[in-house]
């Protein structure tokens, strides 16, 4: 399996990506943001974590009009898949390729810590290897986190099972750390092939590191 990862400048959680598929046995790639083009054979496309042009205008905003950007929207509507991680979940949702927008955590306070969730639907490549309220905890680390959608795109997210993550604690009791509507801290699209996450499972693959419940979450793109 080919996964590649996309880079602006100020991205941070590459690397951490490319070891977390890596050591799932697949070859990765870094795709600079000026590419123009997805490399021929990627099965999966991550837009990885970090502070894409320092967040300046406002979280994605900037890194969606980047080259790369543009062949990312081809190749998702091409039934590509695609994995947005924390910043990586704003630049998805500021294409347009994700529903929803992120706001600044309602505490207004930078969040890094392990946190629980509970997985609310794995009828798609992403979760299949997670069962119905499984709670798995990964850590988060964001400001602008605070998942926000109208209340009748909110029905829709339910209605075609686009809700895939909520925030809880270990007992699967909803604990929500930033104001996101209903709890969500995952979504997909309607077509099941863009995913969005604000925690971040590649840094949850090593029970050494505090957790290696993220290790079942990437799993699931690999044959699928």
């Amino acid at each position: 399996m080919k996964v590649g990862i996309i880079q602006f400048p100020g991205t941070n959680c590459e690397y951490d990506t490319q070891h977390a598929f890596a050591s799932l046995g697949c070859e990765t790639e870094i795709l600079w943001h000026k590419n123009d083009a997805i490399p021929q054979g990627c099965d999966l496309v991550v837009v990885a974590g970090g502070f894409s042009y320092g967040d300046y205008l406002r979280s994605g905003a900037i890194a969606k009009m980047s080259p790369i950007m543009k062949a990312l929207k081809v190749y998702a509507n091409n039934g590509g898949k695609v994995l947005g991680i924390c910043n990586g979940f704003q630049v998805l949702t500021e294409t347009g390729l994700l529903p929803g927008a992120l706001k600044r955590n309602e505490g207004l306070h930078f969040i890094s810590r392990h946190h629980h969730l509970k997985v609310v639907n794995n009828e798609n490549d992403f979760l299949r290897h997670c069962s119905i309220d499984q709670v798995v905890n990964i850590p988060i680390a964001h400001h602008d986190g605070n998942f926000y959608i109208d209340s009748e795109e909110l029905q829709e997210l339910y209605a075609n099972n686009q809700v895939l993550l909520k925030y809880t604690d270990a007992s699967g009791n909803i604990d929500n750390p930033n104001g996101s509507v209903d709890s969500i801290a995952g979504i997909c699209n309607k077509a099941k092939n863009v995913f969005g996450l604000m925690p971040h499972p590649e840094r949850a693959i090593e029970a050494l590191l505090g957790s290696n419940d993220g290790k079942a979450m990437l799993e699931g793109f690999i044959s699928a």
